[in-house]
């Protein structure tokens, strides 16, 4: 989302990660996605670091509206990135995925989700983005994980009190930014020399 909000043209790469591609697994040895190749061979395989790539570069005004860097409390937006890629993950791969031998139920899991739910129905209640009027990088960099977490069971999620979030979250899903970015493409296939 980051990318297509800059206007980034990218040669996309779409990969199976049960058939991982020999030059992805160059690229990065982490073997996961994303994994972004600049053009000077720098290689960025991690989302925020992609996402503050895309944004200092094509928006590096304090001024630009566009710039999703610019918020009046960075901290906080690094707090909140923070507990959405620890604590948040953990609990929403536990709710998902309910794997054997975790310590806890899936349920459990879900509880532990909304602590952090919470908080950010608590930041959408004054704004109508999590850190104000605007959309910031926290907002696109936790919309992921809230729309995996209302996919596990959204009878549910649209039941609870969460209203300023489902908003929020319906916002999302309707964009335009997320619409073009989630268009299906074929199976990149790796050329081979004979």
């Amino acid at each position: 989302m980051s990318l297509a909000h800059c206007s980034i043209q990218v040669e996309l790469r779409e990969v199976l990660l049960n058939e991982k591609p020999s030059a992805m697994l160059a690229a990065s040895a982490k073997g996961s996605v994303p994994v972004l190749v600049l053009q000077d061979a720098t290689i960025l395989d991690e989302s925020l670091d992609i996402m503050r790539w895309a944004i200092n570069r094509s928006y590096p005004g304090v001024n630009d509206p566009r710039n999703w860097l610019i918020v009046d409390e960075p901290v906080l937006a690094d707090r909140l990135i923070n507990i959405n890629d620890t604590a948040f993950k953990k609990a929403l791969d536990g709710y998902k995925y309910g794997r054997l031998g975790n310590e806890k139920s899936p349920k459990e899991y879900r509880t532990d989700a909304e602590l952090f739910l919470g908080q950010l129905e608590a930041l959408l209640e004054q704004n109508s983005f999590l850190l104000g009027d605007n959309m910031s990088l926290a907002d696109v960099a936790i919309f992921p994980f809230i729309r995996q977490f209302a996919g596990v069971d959204q009878s549910w999620f649209y039941k609870t009190d969460y209203r300023n979030l489902q908003q929020w979250l319906t916002v999302f899903l309707q964009s335009e930014l997320f619409t073009q970015t989630m268009l299906k493409h074929d199976v990149w296939q790796e050329k081979t020399m004979f």
